[in-house]
């Protein structure tokens, strides 16, 4: 091609610049190139992109928030900046200080007066202590001998309130923890194999998941509650046992509610599992342990905790749903649906025995949801707030005030360079 250029006497392209150039002196056919100008332009013209898109609502700032932050930094920023689960937070917080203060964690002791539920004299018909001013009356805050009042047996109801709540937590946590291994395992296993393994082991899932959760557990309840009598144990295993009730009861009703998150882990496997880091991994030699475990795992975390809350706020409810008709925690363990269940009776006279355990319940069960959706807007990267209307109005004014501050800058500029442009050239017309 190109001998056939230069056969034909075709200009280069060269030659064809040259003859495009106008005549005249060098200085004249030169093209002027200013760096300053040029900076200046490109940095206005980034701007007023930049403001544009600020503009639009595009989320550019989102974007250097996060800049150069790790996972767990991202999703802790993201998790403070949650009103209601910091909520959440601080109220469960304290009332775990409250009741681990009050009553202590055997064998070290609370700092509450009664440690012992004993028997006494009913004060007062058993009304609480505790006055707050601007309620019933009261002019003036005080905690008094038995601030949440006393029950048919003159027995302290603050006592025994904490100690339920140090029941139920316990309930809770145990309960969620064997859910969690239960169906953590049960769904990567099914998610990451799939084929006969994903069949029968959802078909077993499907079948937990066809069973009466309160029927179920009122059952295992029962069975609990019967295991001495069943095997026939002596004084001490007996009295080891009904102390360990809670323990048994949680554990048994964990084995029961880890169907739905087995579902949810089994949908992120499916998807996980076609990654290209997956196949990396496979490619390299990796076992499918390591895979699961060093690699799938991590990925699916954000569904695993906040389901894990979720389990924990919904075994609260149903151990208080259980001890209220006699098929949970009984003596000598204390627990909140208990306390509730115990003190039926005294309903139209002494509604204080429910109304604390009930509010203690309401705090603890609202308190983790509240934590679990905080979690779930901080791992779920999709999910965004929308700003309100106060919000986008002040960032709509501050918009227009930093552009009308920009070219009331950039016209100061062109006025001071217009400026001195004329006195030079005043200078020069002078001289």
């Amino acid at each position: 091609m190109s001998n056939d250029r230069f056969q034909n006497n075709e200009p280069d392209d060269a030659d064809r610049l040259e003859q495009a150039l106008p005549d005249g002196p060098q200085a004249d056919r030169e093209i002027g190139v200013d760096a300053n100008d040029a900076g200046e332009a490109a940095s206005a013209r980034t701007g007023e992109a930049t403001a544009d898109a600020y503009g639009r609502g595009e989320g550019v700032g989102e974007g250097q928030e996060v800049q150069g932050l790790s996972q767990g930094q991202i999703v802790w920023s993201r998790f403070i900046r949650h009103r209601g689960a910091i909520f959440g937070l601080v109220t469960l917080g304290l009332v775990i200080l409250l009741s681990v203060l009050s009553m202590g964690i055997r064998p070290i002791p609370g700092l509450w007066r009664v440690q012992e539920i004993t028997s006494g004299d009913v004060i007062d018909g058993g009304r609480p202590t505790l006055s707050v001013p601007g309620i019933g009356g009261a002019t003036g805050f005080a905690i008094g001998a038995n601030p949440f009042g006393q029950d048919s047996l003159g027995r302290d109801y603050f006592a025994q309130v904490m100690l339920g709540v140090q029941t139920s937590l316990l309930v809770a946590f145990i309960l969620g923890i064997v859910a969690l291994l239960i169906g953590v395992t049960v769904g990567s296993a099914a998610g990451f194999y799939r084929g006969k393994v994903d069949m029968a082991l959802m078909r077993f899932t499907d079948l937990i998941i066809t069973l009466p959760v309160i029927v179920l557990g009122a059952v295992l309840g029962a069975l609990v509650s019967r295991v001495p009598l069943r095997i026939g144990a002596g004084p001490e295993l007996t009295a080891s046992i009904r102390e360990n009730m809670p323990v048994m009861l949680a554990v048994a009703l964990g084995c029961i509610l880890w169907t739905g998150l087995a579902r949810l882990v089994r949908s992120e496997f499916l998807t996980l599992r076609e990654r290209e880091f997956v196949d990396s991994a496979r490619v390299a030699g990796a076992s499918d342990w390591r895979i699961i475990t060093k690699h799938m795992l991590p990925n699916a975390i954000g569904v695993i905790v906040v389901n894990g809350t979720l389990l924990m706020s919904a075994a609260v409810t149903l151990e208080a749903a259980l001890s209220f008709v006699n098929f949970g925690i009984g003596p000598p363990n204390i627990s909140l649906g208990y306390l509730i269940s115990d003190n039926q009776g005294a309903f139209s006279t002494r509604p204080w025995l429910f109304w604390w355990p009930g509010l203690f319940i309401i705090l603890i069960a609202l308190s983790i949801n509240f934590i679990g959706d905080g979690l779930r807007d901080a791992f779920d990267p999709r999910t965004k707030k929308i700003p309100s209307a106060r919000a986008m109005a002040k960032a709509e004014k501050q918009l227009v005030a930093s552009r009308g501050a920009a070219s009331a800058q950039s016209n100061g500029a062109t006025a001071v360079q217009s400026n001195g442009a004329t006195a030079v050239q005043s200078k020069e017309d002078a001289s």
